[in-house]
């Protein structure tokens, strides 16, 4: 269970590093590039040398690495803006929440059951999302505002997209991975991301739409060193998971969702209303359905 716990905790700081990284100031494409940067070297120190060649350009793993670095990028992008423009709680939920389209899946492609009260529990789950990432409307707020009626979609766009990345680490590992390559493989993917964004990066830089601050690098050391671990740790707890992936993924994402939403009212004051709560309280229930239900 301890790669159960490492994944549900690092993962919880990264979403909260995104609250901080606005208190201070720092860019959150910059700091998400070299924090990928941060991810490629951490790799490559564990593994004890860089990882990819020439011949893993042949290797089946590859081409889905580099998708899931495109993904990586794209979805911490979201993330950021999320947890920046709503809330961490938010952004948690939305995020984790999204298991529904791993367990679909798994049911397609691995036979897998999802039936009786373990379905009433996938049920659940998304009826916690809902709850949890409901905001209202504030008189405030201008309506006819293009840009505050975008916000909104964000979590929308994290559901599903986050959903398909847990969807393609696990078919992945279960396909592809192994003792031998799992490093590789994540390298991979985070050089996929650091390389999309550095080019970005760069031109942001030339058009003179991003300054270059130490804060910025400093940031994403901070989030790339567990980062690295966080999807090290997600890897290796579904290989050794007792439970079926459309349950492990669930339970995984689950206690993300409670911890940072946790721990981010006690750190940030993050208000959440009683409906968000009984989205936070409901995504219990659903966590004990979805892993236990099956021997209920």
């Amino acid at each position: 269970m301890i790669y159960l716990f490492g994944s549900i905790i690092l993962t919880s700081y990264l979403t909260l590093a995104f609250k901080v990284c606005e208190k201070y100031g720092v860019s959150i494409f910059q700091a998400i590039v070299f924090n990928y940067i941060t991810c490629v070297i951490t790799g490559s120190i564990v593994n004890g040398a860089f990882p990819i060649n020439a011949s893993s350009i042949h290797e089946k793993w590859f081409q889905w690495a580099c998708l899931m670095g495109v993904l990586f990028i794209t979805i911490f992008n979201v993330i950021g803006m999320t947890a920046q423009k709503i809330s961490v709680a938010v952004a948690s939920v939305a995020n984790k929440l999204s298991l529904i389209i791993p367990v679909v899946l798994s049911v397609y492609l691995y036979h897998e059951t999802v039936k009786g009260w373990k379905l009433f529990g996938v049920i659940l789950a998304l009826i916690a999302v809902i709850l949890t990432c409901y905001q209202p409307s504030k008189k405030s707020d201008d309506t006819n505002n293009d840009h505050g009626k975008l916000k909104y979609l964000l979590p929308v766009a994290l559901f599903f997209g986050s959903g398909f990345l847990d969807a393609l680490i696990n078919h992945v590992q279960q396909t592809y991975v192994n003792s031998e390559n799992s490093n590789a493989y994540l390298i991979s993917g985070f050089f996929s991301a650091a390389s999309i964004g550095s080019l970005y990066l760069i031109y942001q830089y030339v058009a003179g739409k991003q300054v270059f601050a130490f804060k910025h690098l400093l940031a994403g050391i901070l989030i790339g060193i567990p980062n690295y671990f966080s999807i090290w740790c997600l890897v290796h707890f579904l290989k050794a998971s007792p439970w079926q992936s459309s349950a492990s993924i669930p339970v995984n994402n689950m206690g993300i969702v409670l911890f940072s939403s946790v721990v981010a009212w006690f750190l940030f004051k993050e208000r959440l209303s009683a409906i968000n709560w009984a989205g936070i309280m409901l995504s219990l229930i659903a966590i004990y359905f979805i892993a236990f239900g099956a021997n209920l």
